[in-house]
């Protein structure tokens, strides 16, 4: 196994006692750098993959076992955030294979804007749950929401359905952009194609991370839209329900 003391990754920061980032409690590692420019970010102070903390990985994988009894006992885990963890999977990889001696369960929560090479494939070996962001279905849409397409990320979904690996999908819904009830009824088609995705999880677009964006002295492009009301929300959950697909989303 390679010298983790000799790996040095990006970190942004930690977070211990998560719960909204998988199953059970969770350690979150928010790591640095994001290829996306998100309307709706709220860690636009990870998108810099050149800012962070140095951190062996070594030091990250001691940090997140001193929790393993608390993980264990919820049945939680660790979950790779960010910013895009991917960005740098070939440092991330050799800290799951650890992890794994350990008997971690293991969470990515990625937008999948990666190339699908030999280090895509391998680190997926070691993940549990792969926690997918779809921003939008339509690649112009996605451009303009996000500064890409969206053919990375669904390729990456078609792989993880292709290795049958357990995915949640995250649904930002943000209101004119892709909160119509057509919209829900193509989100719900798409995602019964894809026997790996287990539920999609709904999450209202909020403006909690404006005051990061000030902070950055960047333009919050998305000041002027409301954030959604919970009827909508459970709208779009029945449409996906009626569908066969479960959904999970803060009542």
């Amino acid at each position: 196994m390679e010298d983790l003391n000799n790996i040095i990754l990006k970190i942004h920061s930690y977070e211990s006692g998560g719960t909204v980032d998988g199953p059970g409690i969770r350690f979150v590692v928010f790591m640095q750098g994001c290829p996306l420019r998100c309307q709706y970010c709220h860690n636009p102070d990870t998108w810099d993959a050149n800012l962070g903390k140095k951190i062996p990985a070594s030091d990250l994988v001691n940090e997140v076992i001193k929790y393993k009894k608390f993980m264990e006992f919820s049945k939680g885990g660790v979950t790779f955030s960010g910013g895009e963890p991917l960005v740098q999977k070939e440092k991330l990889l050799p800290v799951l294979k650890a992890l794994k001696l350990h008997n971690i369960h293991i969470a990515i929560d990625t937008a999948g804007t990666t190339n699908i090479d030999e280090t895509t494939t391998s680190l997926l070996k070691y993940v549990d749950l792969v926690m997918l962001d779809v921003k939008h279905l339509v690649p112009y849409e996605h451009k303009l929401l996000t500064g890409l397409t969206n053919e990375k990320t669904i390729a990456f979904l078609e792989l993880l359905n292709k290795q049958n690996i357990r995915t949640w999908v995250r649904w930002v819904v943000v209101p004119g952009i892709n909160d119509s009830k057509e919209y829900a009824h193509k989100f719900a088609d798409f995602i019964k194609e894809h026997s790996n995705v287990e539920l999609v999880e709904i999450l209202p677009y909020h403006k909690n991370g404006i005051y990061k964006w000030k902070e950055l002295k960047l333009t919050y492009p998305l000041e002027n839209i409301n954030e959604p009301t919970k009827e909508s929300i459970e709208d779009i959950s029945k449409i996906l329900e009626q569908k066969g697909i479960k959904t999970l989303y803060a009542h």
